[in-house]
C-alpha cells in the first residue's frame, strides 16, 4: 500500500505541477504584454508543461503497472478510457501552442521581431481550451475513483 501511495502522490503532483504551467502561460499569453522576455518566458513554461505532461503520463503508467489494482481493473472502467481520451484530446491540442511559441522564439532569435497580435490570441484560444478541459478529466477521475 505504501507504493499505491507514493505513485498516487507522485501523480497528483504531476497534475498540479501541470495546471500551474498552463495556468503560467495562459496568463502570460497576451499580445498586449508581449515582448523579447515574454516570448523567451513562454517558450520556457512550455517546455516545462510539455516535460510535466510526460511525467504525469509515466506516473499514470506506473500507477497501472505497480500500483494496486492493476492493469485488468483499470482497463474494465469506462471512465478510465474517457479520462485518457481528453488526455491525449489535450496533449494533441498542446502541439499548435508549442510549435508556434517555438516559431515566436526562432524570429525573436534570428529577426528580433516579435509575434503579431493575431497569433498571439489564437495560441491563447488554444491554450484556454487545454485549460478547460482539464478540470473535466478531473472530474471524471473524481467519479471514476469513487466507482460510478
Amino acid at each position: 500500500m505504501t507504493l499505491e501511495a507514493f505513485l498516487a502522490s507522485l501523480h497528483i503532483v504531476a497534475i498540479l505541477t501541470l495546471v500551474v504551467f498552463l495556468s503560467s502561460e495562459a496568463a502570460l499569453c497576451r499580445s498586449e504584454w508581449m515582448n523579447e522576455a515574454v516570448v523567451r518566458r513562454l517558450a520556457r513554461l512550455d517546455m516545462i508543461y510539455g516535460i510535466t505532461a510526460l511525467v504525469l503520463l509515466l506516473t499514470g503508467v506506473a500507477r497501472i503497472v505497480w500500483g494496486a489494482k492493476g492493469l485488468t481493473w483499470y482497463v474494465s472502467q469506462p471512465l478510465f478510457h474517457l479520462k485518457m481520451l481528453l488526455f491525449f484530446v489535450t496533449a494533441i491540442l498542446s502541439l499548435h501552442p508549442t510549435f508556434t511559441i517555438r516559431k515566436w522564439l526562432k524570429a525573436l532569435n534570428v529577426t528580433g521581431t516579435l509575434p503579431q497580435p493575431e497569433s498571439v490570441r489564437f495560441v491563447r484560444k488554444w491554450i484556454m481550451v487545454q485549460a478547460h478541459i482539464i478540470p473535466v478529466i478531473a472530474v471524471i477521475a473524481v467519479y471514476w475513483a469513487r466507482g460510478m
